[in-house]
């Protein structure tokens, strides 16, 4: 599995419409609003590098109102959540 975090910038007055679009898309599994430097953040979990490729370089492009992005592809992920899990396994 991939993971990325993609920030995202928008067309002025585009933020929850790109927000919205964007949680429509294959590969993105969520998406939030922010205040700071980027617009919007975009959680990304794809199969495989191509596909994270593909959902960078392809299905972003035809989001409209979408300004720029920058990809933060994960090296690995630590959560909490995952923690919970193993140790519920008897890890």
């Amino acid at each position: 599995m991939q993971n990325a975090v993609i920030l995202i910038n928008t067309e002025k007055g585009q933020v929850k419409s790109v927000a919205e679009r964007l949680a429509e898309v294959d590969g993105i599994s969520e998406v939030f609003s922010t205040c700071g430097r980027y617009d919007l953040v975009a959680i990304a979990r794809t199969r495989d590098f191509e596909s994270l490729a593909e959902l960078v370089t392809g299905r972003l492009d035809d989001v409209e109102g979408l300004r720029e992005t920058e990809t933060l592809n994960a090296m690995q992920v630590h959560s909490r959540h995952d923690l919970e899990t193993m140790f519920a396994l008897g890890w």
